[in-house]
């Protein structure tokens, strides 16, 4: 009896090692993958990064290039045209597509550089801008158009901010994206988010904090935050960005500058991430510059309506009627 009851008591002290050690293995296990996981996770923030640099490196190439071939291209006057002038201008051939494009990407390079307000120069609309002409009749002809980070473009990731979803491209533009395009407008550059969208700040781990145009200690509001920083530093004339519980309204309102609001519906979502909420929703809404004086006003208004009633219907499931805020 005492022989059988001291091989028990030596089974559970063995029982009891084994156990020990098989939790410490476990424990080690999950440190070295978390470790690995985070390893992996800093890479790839890193490749991101370094794709954003190297997309800016060439967009100030671009256009040191133009500026030495073209060293009399008022960017000012440019720059300070409202939306609707700026159309008529190009319409007319007063101005060229060149002209504006690579004034407002110097402007643009300028402005991230003080608010970190974008994530990827799009270095496709270098190539489109050399076809842009077939597109004469578009209502947005010539118009260089910022996107959110997270609408969709064809070999470009829509990161939301979070960084599982790095190094996953779109496999084709938005509808959204689409519509810009056959319109003549040059979508090229995708602005900054708050991680996941679920903040009224504007900051993610993979891209940093975008800075307030009007007062760079303070944010410049979220989800549609880089939206907000570029237009409201002069640096695009018209954006897109999306808006469920304020995501275009806080952004344009603190930094000075106008967030249109069409009915859920009216502009097409489809291909832009967490696209089957979104498209239920239909939350996509341009943002613009507004100068708020007199007819001025009315002519920006009425140019945004315009581009709201040009993109609408175009897919499936489109709502019929408009409601149109502004906010400063």
């Amino acid at each position: 009896m005492e022989e059988f009851l001291q091989t028990v008591s030596v089974d559970k002290r063995t029982v009891s090692l084994l156990t020990t050690a098989a939790c410490g293995l476990g424990a080690l296990l999950v440190l070295v993958r978390s470790v690995s996981s985070r390893r992996a996770a800093k890479e790839k923030i890193q490749r991101a990064r370094t794709r954003r640099t190297e997309s800016l490196h060439r967009a100030e190439q671009a256009v040191l290039r133009y500026r030495q071939s073209h060293p009399s291209t008022d960017s000012a006057l440019i720059l300070s045209l409202s939306l609707s002038e700026l159309t008529k201008r190009l319409q007319e051939d007063s101005l060229s597509p060149e002209e504006v494009f690579y004034s407002y990407m110097e402007k643009t390079l300028n402005v991230h550089k003080k608010l970190n307000c974008c994530t990827e120069i799009l270095l496709e609309s270098l190539d489109q801008l050399k076809t842009i002409g077939s597109k004469k009749k578009g209502l947005l002809y010539g118009v260089p158009i910022s996107i959110k980070d997270n609408i969709a473009y064809k070999d470009h990731d829509c990161t939301c901010g979070v960084v599982i979803n790095l190094e996953q491209p779109a496999q084709g533009d938005s509808v959204i994206v689409k519509v810009l395009k056959k319109q003549g407008a040059i979508p090229f550059v995708k602005t900054n988010l708050p991680q996941a969208l679920l903040s009224y700040d504007c900051s993610n781990p993979i891209y940093g904090q975008t800075l307030n145009p009007c007062n760079p200690q303070k944010t410049s509001g979220g989800s549609s935050g880089g939206e907000g920083a570029l237009i409201g530093g002069g640096g695009s004339i018209l954006g897109i960005g999306s808006d469920i519980g304020g995501s275009i309204r806080i952004p344009a309102s603190f930094c000075g500058i106008c967030g249109f609001k069409p009915t859920a519906g009216r502009l097409r979502c489809f291909r832009q991430f967490y696209g089957s909420l979104l498209q239920r929703l239909g939350l996509t809404f341009p943002l613009y510059h507004a100068q708020f004086t007199g007819a001025t006003t009315h002519l920006q208004r009425s140019k945004v309506c315009a581009f709201s009633h040009w993109t609408h219907g175009q897919g499936r499931g489109q709502s019929g009627s408009v409601y149109a805020g502004s906010s400063l």
